[in-house]
């Protein structure tokens, strides 16, 4: 199939994403942030400086683990796309923006979808539900306990009251559940799932999905051996089954308040690290979380 060759206009540039190896290589070129390269041609697979739209299309070149690094980048110039939904591009000009944590890139992945859904579904009444079966769908539940679910094709579902639950079953769904103990499911191909509320909840099941608990005591689980869950909020925990990444921040308490120290990035090998076991951040180790907990 034919590739599409797109010029933005001066001064539009195109926002996407990149992988590199950890010392900021990608393909023997050596890259560095802040910088701006460019080239005469570019041609998806072929020549030119390479991205992807779509935040977690990353991972498919460049695995989530010690050795791989992700950066915000801009795009300009002439720009190559493949019309056939894959959104990788090339173009002649690239910037390199800042790195991102995989916390970040879920929450790009999230911003992604929710920026190119269709509105068709929305519930504000209390224990209101929204749901949304369309290509491309949205469904918006923002009542207390409300529900959203939507499970097109690149469909999105947020939930923004208190306990309220999101759901997204499509190819690059995103899930979002911002309130109180709310839960988010992305169990679509490269689905992201983010919960940022207090003791929120979010689980990645598809294919390259992932999940992101950014609240205070959240939960990540990736229930996909390609998936990734992040546990980053205050005294948040991650799990996954055998093969999957897990992402732990370590937050300390001080005379001030939390702070955060680091973070730590373990694969799930059922030896070192048990699948389907809860894991958080303590004093920079990894340390099992026990019912209750």
């Amino acid at each position: 199939m034919p590739n599409t060759t797109l010029t933005k206009p001066k001064g539009q540039n195109m926002k996407a994403y990149k992988g590199f190896n950890k010392d900021m290589t990608c393909r023997g070129f050596q890259y560095k942030e802040g910088e701006t390269y460019t080239t005469d041609r570019a041609k998806v697979c072929d020549c030119g400086f390479h991205a992807c739209e779509h935040p977690l299309d990353c991972f498919g070149y460049y695995e989530p683990g010690e050795g791989s690094v992700y950066h915000e980048v801009e795009m300009d110039g002439q720009i190559d796309k493949r019309p056939d939904g894959d959104t990788k591009i090339a173009a002649t000009k690239i910037t390199i923006g800042a790195r991102l944590s995989i916390a970040g890139l879920v929450k790009a992945a999230i911003d992604y979808t929710m920026a190119r859904i269709m509105p068709e579904a929305k519930a504000d009444e209390a224990h209101g539900a929204a749901s949304a079966t369309g290509d491309r769908g949205a469904a918006s539940a923002t009542g207390d306990s409300g529900a959203a679910s939507a499970t097109g094709d690149r469909g999105a579902a947020s939930a923004t009251g208190d306990s309220g639950a999101a759901s997204a079953t499509g190819y690059r769904g995103a899930a979002s559940a911002t309130g109180y103990r709310g839960a988010a499911s992305a169990t679509g191909d490269s689905g992201a799932a983010s919960a940022t509320g207090y003791s929120g909840a979010a689980s990645a099941t598809g294919y390259r999905g992932a999940a992101s608990a950014t609240g205070y005591g959240g939960a990540a689980s990736a229930e996909n051996e390609t998936a990734v869950a992040v546990g980053w909020g205050i005294l948040a925990k991650a799990k996954g089954v055998k093969g999957a990444h897990i992402v732990l921040a370590d937050w300390r308490e001080t005379a001030t308040g939390w702070k955060l120290h680091g973070a730590k990035l373990l694969r799930i090998d059922g030896k070192k690290y048990k699948a389907d076991t809860w894991y958080t951040l303590r004093d920079g180790k990894p340390k099992e979380v026990r019912d209750g907990e």
